[in-house]
């Protein structure tokens, strides 16, 4: 079975790939016609490549526990954890935690936490397997012959070594041979099944300037910039119908409280890292990252990687001070 065309390796910090000589008319080619210039070569990719949904976060099927790989949610191991994740003979955090974060984080788990969050981690990932099914059955196409369609932001790939983009079936026509329906990420955002996770400056590959620089908010104007913009307002949309309807994550009887970012920080034993932007808000204020439960809704949530930060302070953002620990 082919591997991993690229590959991350967390020990030694480095992402590292696989290529091949490149497909052309006749077969692989020749580095005569595979060699562009003196800095390039066409090579096609020598085994699999993952792809990351941009703009959505779904449940965790399995992830590092620890000293241990991946386990998945349905683990004993992980009932233990989540019952009582605040608990210090997990392992301690890199500083004290705010009250509000610790009161945010302690009611979204407890006893039967780890069930419910890989239940709805499989749905989503039934849910996904039935949309890329029934697009095959509406293309008439087999695995052979099956494409997707992918569009990026500005960041191609993450440090996992998968492609960051919106996905869909590769259908030229637009209503041919049926109407193109929304990309997945999309569409399952409409059917509950995945959080919005908005993280800039990748949240609209549609209609992006040519680079980041171009793409800073001005301070205060995140309200009309959400407003305007079209996917965002698709994507927040899709979100408020599918809690109106109880859908999957947001299900009466079962709902999802602990995201799936809050998890994987759990289990690491760190704190959230980026700022953020309230989309509703009109203040020219960068929240700080322990201060998230202030945005309680995840639509509404736009997350500023640090590496960012100086562009929104040099356009006139401030910077919001760290929350006081008691």
């Amino acid at each position: 079975m082919p591997g991993k065309a690229i590959r991350s390796d967390s020990v030694n910090h480095r992402t590292t790939g696989f290529a091949m000589p490149p497909l052309g008319g006749s077969g692989l080619e020749a580095p005569s016609a595979a060699v562009h210039d003196g800095d390039t070569v066409n090579c096609q990719l020598n085994g699999n490549l993952g792809v990351r949904l941009l703009g959505i976060d779904t449940p965790e099927i399995s992830f590092q526990l620890g000293e241990r790989s991946f386990v998945q949610l349905d683990s004993p191991l992980w009932e233990e954890f989540l019952a009582d994740p605040l608990s210090g003979k997990w392992g301690e955090f890199p500083a004290r935690m705010p009250m509000h974060l610790q009161a945010r984080l302690e009611a979204a788990t407890g006893p039967g936490a780890a069930q419910t969050h890989f239940f709805h981690a499989d749905q989503a990932r039934i849910e996904f397997q039935r949309l890329i099914e029934r697009d095959m059955e509406v293309m008439q196409q087999g695995l052979a012959d099956f494409g997707y369609y992918m569009n990026f932001g500005f960041e191609v790939m993450d440090r996992y070594g998968r492609l960051l983009c919106m996905l869909n079936r590769n259908q030229p026509e637009r209503q041919i041979p049926a109407p193109r329906p929304p990309t997945y990420n999309l569409r399952l955002l409409e059917r509950g099944r995945a959080f919005p996770y908005l993280i800039w400056p990748n949240i609209n590959p549609w209609d992006r300037p040519e680079n980041p620089e171009d793409a800073v908010i001005p301070p205060g104007g995140a309200r009309q910039m959400a407003a305007a913009d079209r996917e965002l307002q698709s994507v927040r949309l899709a979100v408020s119908n599918a809690r109106q309807k109880h859908l999957g994550i947001f299900d009466m009887t079962r709902p999802l409280l602990l995201e799936p970012f809050e998890l994987r920080n759990l289990a690491r034993r760190s704190f959230p890292s980026r700022y953020l932007i309230d989309l509703k808000s009109e203040s020219d204020e960068l929240i700080h990252p322990l201060n998230y439960p202030q945005v309680a809704l995840p639509e509404d949530r736009l997350w500023i990687p640090q590496i960012y930060v100086p562009l929104f302070i040099e356009a006139g953002w401030k910077k919001q001070a760290a929350p006081v620990v008691g």
